[in-house]
């Protein structure tokens, strides 16, 4: 739930191209601290594309964007990192030829070095299944446990912010609920997220509030429970 004034993140009207095309047109949205936030529409929208340019991955071309109060806009992500925000992106990208262990530690790289062996052991028990695999190689992993390690990876730099873009892509049913399971358990642990998500209703209904994206603009935002029952949102996003 909101608990501040002030927000954590404020995105105020970026613009974003590739190349001649306009992907993001003037986009603007808040995440208060302790909240889940999330992003819903469809292919295309523009979700992913936001987050990338809030971790630092896209430049906007006009538009400000700052994180508890600096300006990261055009910030390289290797130094937004640090500053407490962090993305889990989407189709998981874990370093294939490494060890989950490796992984983990690629995760914890800004981290003091007197610190990651105390992280390893965070991640180990908030993902057991990860203690079980740490010495497997990461490609060899199921889709469900590659999704646990590319979350543990990016909460590896301790965020106060970590954005999630599509975790549930791909997973079968059961682990979809895990994946969800494990977002109410960080935002119990006070790690605010902003969560990009093809399964809106699972999105809605675990976030506080929610933003939904048409082209590349926002159509609609609110709390996510209004959302959920907006007969406009139901019919295109959920299904009835």
């Amino acid at each position: 739930m909101t608990n501040a004034l002030t927000p954590m993140l404020k995105v105020d009207d970026i613009h974003v191209y590739y190349g001649a095309i306009h992907a993001i047109k003037g986009i603007s949205l808040e995440v208060y601290p302790d909240e889940i936030v999330t992003l819903i529409g469809a292919n295309g929208a523009g979700k992913s594309t936001t987050l990338n340019t809030i971790a630092g991955l896209l430049k906007p071309r006009s538009g400000s964007i700052t994180f508890e109060g600096k300006t990261i806009s055009g910030t390289p992500a290797n130094r937004i990192v640090p500053q407490g925000l962090s993305m889990c992106p989407e189709g998981r990208r874990v370093f294939q030829q490494m060890t989950v262990r490796e992984n983990l530690e690629m995760g914890g790289y800004t981290r003091p070095q007197n610190e990651i062996a105390g992280s390893l052991d965070e991640m180990f028990q908030r993902f057991p299944r990860l203690k079980e695999r740490e010495k497997q190689i990461a490609g060899t992993l199921s889709g469900g446990e590659q999704q646990m390690l590319a979350m543990a990876r990016a909460l590896m730099s301790h965020p106060r912010l970590l954005m999630l873009d599509e975790p549930s892509m791909g997973l079968a049913p059961i682990l979809v609920e895990q994946i969800f399971d494990i977002i109410r358990e960080l935002h119990s642990a006070d790690v605010t997220v902003l969560l990009v998500e093809q399964n809106a209703q699972m999105a809605l209904s675990v976030a506080d509030r929610a933003y939904v994206l048409e082209t590349g603009t926002i159509s609609m935002s609110g709390p996510a429970q209004e959302l959920l029952h907006d007969d406009a949102v139901r019919k295109a996003y959920l299904g009835n």
